[in-house]
């Protein structure tokens, strides 16, 4: 039964062709059983001919079909040929017309068509009776005009029904389409925020394990005890950026920590010290303070932090120098934290900060920017009057709207 009705579906033209075979068949059937007493057969014929090729294509032309079913009409009126069995095609047709989405004279046109087809008929052909009364006139011109009406208003229903479908499909179109380009715009900015995650694993422990190999192999010979020493935090360090890059490309594949039977939490503020303390076991003399009352923060603000405390002081050990020293001050108000690093060392020209230090891959300050700016904070970065460089930061604790 549902392959029958698909195919109907399929074939709109078909199944109207098939009525209106059926329709001219009956048609036909009444003008040869009124025969000879009819008028005009062939005219007869003709008409209903024509009313079926209303119906066999009222799906196709509608707007046409209309206007030959208007002439038609006109045609009955003047040859005064009768309403027979082939004028249900006017309800046909009043009735495609209202439910099409079509030009809205030609729905006008039909409602006005069916209202007056019915006056027309009964001023042409009035009640056989002569003793009918004039409202009894009146009311048969009401009813005959009732099923045009209701026509018309089924047909019209239908096509507003459509509208609003359409109308919510293309909504949840239009929706659907939202949420794809939302969610690229979260991948896009999850993979950057990967990037800046990766930058600064890579740039500071490569950095650190850089400056003490090239430690130990100045004082292999001399102090075997300090190589070893050196080796050893190269091993650390190389553990430990091993580790943070598995759980930042675990994000990547779903259930990787699990798998790899390890889970790596994210950098907070009280590692901080852990990290300047590695810094200076890389031989960088870093002074560290922390001001004010220490307490929980966002995991955002604690993130953006260490990474800004990072990735300064790796800016340090590139580009301040052999005899550079840092300081960093950590400073808990009530609505937010400040951060403050500086070195006194050569320094670089900003510029190279800003694409991104001696890598040229554009996460150094530009990546601090975009972090601090995610949790709605401020960041000042350059050169210090006296020489070296500053990095002064104040992220709040709530973000800003």
């Amino acid at each position: 039964m549902q392959r029958l009705y698909d195919f109907l579906r399929r074939h709109p033209t078909g199944v109207d062709t098939f009525w209106a075979v059926v329709l001219l068949g009956f048609s036909l059937l009444w003008v040869g059983s009124t025969y000879p007493t009819v008028r005009h057969p062939v005219a007869y014929g003709v008409v209903a001919a024509l009313f079926s090729l209303v119906v066999a294509l009222r799906r196709r032309v509608p707007e046409k079909m209309l206007l030959l079913t208007v002439a038609l009409g006109l045609a009955q009126l003047a040859l005064g040929l009768e309403p027979f069995l082939a004028d249900f095609a006017m309800f046909v047709i009043v009735y495609t017309v209202a439910a099409h989405d079509g030009p809205r004279w030609a729905s006008r046109l039909a409602l006005a068509g069916g209202l007056g087809a019915a006056t027309l008929s009964q001023l042409r052909w009035p009640l056989d009776d002569p003793s009918a009364s004039g409202p009894a006139r009146v009311f048969f011109t009401v009813i005959m005009t009732v099923p045009f009406a209701l026509a018309w208003v089924l047909g019209d229903s239908l096509r507003t029904r459509r509208a609003y479908f359409a109308q919510l499909e293309e909504r949840a179109s239009r929706l659907e389409q939202e949420r794809e380009a939302q969610a690229k715009v979260a991948v896009a900015a999850e993979r950057a925020r990967i990037a800046r995650e990766l930058h600064d694993v890579v740039a500071h422990n490569v950095s650190v394990m850089v400056v003490q190999a090239d430690g130990a192999a100045y004082v292999m010979d001399s102090s075997p005890e300090t190589a070893k020493q050196a080796l050893e935090t190269i091993s650390g360090t190389g553990r430990q950026a091993l580790a943070e890059m598995r759980r930042l490309l675990g994000i990547l594949r779903t259930g990787e920590h699990q798998e790899a039977g390890e889970y790596v939490p994210q950098p907070d503020v009280g590692q901080i010290e852990d990290l300047v303390e590695q810094v200076r076991n890389a031989g960088l003399t870093v002074d560290f303070a922390i001001e004010g009352s220490p307490r929980p923060l966002p995991s955002g603000v604690e993130l953006t932090a260490y990474r800004i405390v990072q990735e300064a002081l790796t800016n340090t050990r590139k580009h301040g120098g052999p005899d550079a020293g840092a300081s960093v001050r950590l400073v808990y108000f009530d609505d937010g934290l400040g951060l403050l690093v500086e070195d006194d060392g050569r320094g670089a020209p900003q510029e190279m900060y800003e694409d991104g230090g001696a890598d040229g891959r554009g996460h150094g300050l530009i990546g601090m920017r975009e972090r601090v700016g995610m949790v709605g904070g401020t960041l000042d970065a350059g050169p210090r009057p006296g020489g070296g460089f500053r990095i002064s930061a104040l992220l709040p604790l709530k973000p800003a709207h």
